[in-house]
């Protein structure tokens, strides 16, 4: 018996008769979906049907996911106090300087700063302190079978939990993370961890859970993957012209899609220097009031949004690392004068 048909009808047989009458397998939809998975990779028909009968509805998830009723006011601030505070910086030194080797190959394999990999890690989870508590086969199936306008995305992920549980010889009932479905240190989906995780600590198998080295090497492949740099921008302050049109620039969107020339033209250049290291998107960090800060973003900013599709993550994610970069600067030189 299979470990997925092993583990899946166990933990149905312990479950009381209701729960098991209540479950997503007697839906028609998910019996529909079942058949996907069955004749498009060869699954085990009652496998699968024990596994989500073991799924269990999460209205958490469900209110977590909705987008409010009355959109909130867009706040960098507010936004970047969340990710620079002390916690992560602390906490990112700490860790840098514990994996300090690990960065170090997974930045000379791939070609991504060190403190570029530990400042995502610690946005997503503080560096594995917080990587959520949802069973993921749940927390999936709410989204993909309760959640409608998006359901398509989700279902596409529960395919995706179901093929990575089986290439990793787990049962899809064994992963947890957030409410959305994402898993681990680095917080990827399961089509993300089956599309760029690596083995980066080479002992057979991935482990986003318990050992941050996979997760360093796979968030470092995934911008890789995306397309990142190695030495090149990311962003840089600019300054505006006063009769600057900077909505029709912003909307030109978060592809860096501006050259350098047309930007001097609309009246934008770097705070420090005479013209954009290259093609460029313009971006607004408003705050309520406050003057909205104005940034270049260079591929480099670009490809860090593949991970979260949000200019203000984007610039979080930057901020932190220079922040823990220059902390470590300091530390370094205080080392230095002690000894």
């Amino acid at each position: 018996m299979s470990v997925l048909i092993s583990a899946s009808l166990s933990a149905l047989a312990a479950l009381p008769a209701t729960s098991a009458l209540a479950s997503y397998a007697e839906r028609d939809d998910v019996r529909a979906f079942t058949d996907e998975l069955v004749a498009r990779h060869g699954f085990d028909r009652d496998a699968v049907t024990a596994t989500l009968a073991l799924a269990r509805h999460e209205a958490s998830v469900i209110r977590l996911i909705t987008p409010p009723a009355r959109k909130g006011v867009r706040s960098w601030q507010n936004y970047r106090a969340r990710f620079l505070d002390r916690s992560r910086i602390d906490g990112g030194v700490a860790f840098w300087n514990e994996h300090e080797v690990e960065l170090e190959r997974a930045s000379k394999q791939f070609g991504v700063p060190p403190e570029i990999i530990v400042a995502i890690i610690g946005v997503e989870t503080v560096y594995g302190r917080h990587t959520g508590n949802y069973e993921t086969l749940s927390a999936l199936s709410t989204l993909a079978f309760d959640y409608p306008p998006r359901a398509d995305l989700f279902r596409r992920e529960l395919e995706a939990l179901f093929l990575l549980a089986r290439e990793q010889g787990r049962a899809p009932t064994d992963y947890y993370g957030s409410y959305a479905g994402a898993i681990g240190y680095p917080q990827f989906l399961p089509s993300s961890v089956r599309a760029y995780a690596v083995d980066f600590d080479g002992n057979g198998h991935i482990d986003f859970d318990s050992d941050p080295v996979d997760a360093i090497g796979s968030v470092a492949n995934y911008l890789h993957v995306h397309g990142w740099q190695p030495g090149a921008a990311i962003a840089e302050r600019a300054q505006l012209a006063a009769d600057t049109d900077a909505a029709a620039l912003v909307a030109a969107g978060i592809e860096p899609v501006l050259e350098p020339d047309a930007l001097l033209q609309a009246g934008v250049k770097p705070l420090h220097g005479d013209s954009a290291a290259g093609t460029a998107t313009l971006v607004d960090l408003e705050t309520p009031g406050a003057a909205t800060e104005y940034w270049l973003g260079y591929r480099n900013f670009y490809v860090i949004t593949r991970y979260n599709r949000s200019s203000f993550y984007a610039m979080s994610v930057f901020e932190l690392a220079e922040a823990l970069s220059q902390r470590r600067l300091v530390e370094r030189i205080r080392a230095e004068r002690r000894n």
